[in-house]
């Protein structure tokens, strides 16, 4: 009788572990997590003895603790340092990016109800230009303080009433969102002017703005690159391929040619603009064919181009955008700078709060008992990083070891 009941408790038991992990693996694949990722989240959760193994699917805080056990069973038992260990931590680092990347994608605000006082907004009075105003209050109306340019009121509070407005705005870690609204009233809020914007469950998050483009017809020589190392200040006299650019940006260029194009090309432009040459070096990323016409389309992504080549391509595409564009490329502008605000307030509050500091003198030696200092170097690095964060992702397009 005795054996009877174990032999049931062990199937119930067995059953039950089975029924767990086929509810794991389906929960998984219902997630569109891969096998092999589904597999390596089940052995873990048998490593760290997880209560609730479903937790690694979502929770970071879960997955952390997980990191930090097998780091420290590691530790006590000598094998941190085992290729196998660190196998194992590298694919949950791996991991971990994964699910904090996908959290960041769903995070968001769906609601401009949502939105805290203080937040910055660039706004955009369409023919008048583009402004700048804080939130002052988040109740049955956003209220604003009358939006300003170059710090100046343009625009008298009573002629915004009514008015239907874009407004763009960065979200401390978060992302830059836009969303439309009516102006419903203007008024005082705490002595001040303001005005009263209707609340909007649709919000657009975005993240950074691209790289501006426009129509054009310009003609240019087309050359092919056939050397594995190319020479960015040669100048062909020689005519190219003939072509015609139909639209351009600093990033790169829409090209019509006759005869079927090929991807993956090294290719060299060269044309005139405004008086002016410009050679835009780079790949045909992608190719549409039109049988009918003989002709195609190159999708050309720009790899290099001097500074003021570059400039210029920027100023030539500025002038022509159409009046309503170069608003909406104005307030993207301002949005990118309101992030670059707030990164250097962040660093400004790290310095004041002493998580970063400058040495006092050269004779400063590194106490092993304290926080290791950063240097004023290492601190100006991190200014910079900041500022120019837009810059370095523009930059990376030139990197020709990497792209080409």
């Amino acid at each position: 009788m005795i054996i009877v009941v174990v032999i049931i408790g062990l199937i119930t038991i067995i059953g039950e572990l089975y029924r767990n992990k086929i509810k794991f693996f389906i929960n998984g694949l219902d997630s569109k997590f891969t096998l092999s990722e589904i597999l390596f989240l089940w052995k873990i959760s048998g490593i760290c003895n997880l209560e609730d193994p479903f937790s690694l699917y979502w929770s970071m805080s879960s997955l952390t603790n997980c990191i930090l056990q097998i780091k420290s069973e590691a530790e006590k038992s000598g094998i941190e340092n085992n290729q196998k260990t660190q196998k194992l931590l590298t694919k949950l680092y791996l991991y971990r990016t994964k699910i904090e990347r996908d959290a960041d994608k769903k995070k968001g605000l769906d609601s401009t109800r949502e939105l805290d006082k203080g937040q910055k907004l660039r706004i955009i009075f369409s023919g008048r230009g583009v402004f700048s105003s804080i939130i002052v209050n988040n109740a049955r109306e956003l209220t604003i303080s009358i939006p300003t340019q170059k710090n100046l009121v343009s625009v008298e509070g009573k002629n915004w009433i009514g008015k239907t407005i874009n407004v763009y705005l960065w979200r401390k870690s978060d992302a830059r969102y836009v969303f439309d609204t009516e102006i419903l009233g203007e008024g005082l809020f705490l002595g001040n002017a303001v005005l009263y914007l209707r609340q909007t469950n649709k919000m657009l998050r975005t993240q950074k703005r691209q790289f501006v483009r426009t129509k054009c017809r310009i003609y240019a020589n087309l050359f092919i690159i056939k050397t594995k190392i190319i020479n960015y200040n040669f100048i062909d006299t020689k005519p190219g391929y003939r072509c015609l650019i139909e639209d351009i940006s600093e990033s790169g260029a829409l090209v019509r040619i006759g005869g079927k194009g090929v991807p993956n090309v090294q290719i060299r432009l060269q044309f005139q603009l405004e008086g002016k040459l410009i050679i835009m070096f780079g790949v045909v990323r992608t190719v549409e064919y039109n049988k009918i016409l003989n002709q195609s389309r190159l999708h050309f992504e720009c790899i290099h181009i001097e500074p003021m080549m570059k400039n210029k391509i920027l100023s030539y595409v500025y002038n022509i955008l159409p009046e309503r564009e170069k608003e909406i490329y104005d307030a993207l502008l301002l949005t990118d700078k309101d992030e670059n605000d707030i990164n250097m307030e962040d660093i400004h509050n790290k310095i004041d709060n002493n998580e970063i500091r400058f040495p006092q003198n050269n004779s400063e030696k590194k106490d092993n008992n304290k926080e290791p200092v950063e240097s004023s170097l290492e601190v100006a690095k991190s200014i910079d990083k900041m500022n120019n964060k837009n810059e370095k992702e523009l930059n990376e397009f030139y990197d020709i070891k990497k792209r080409i």
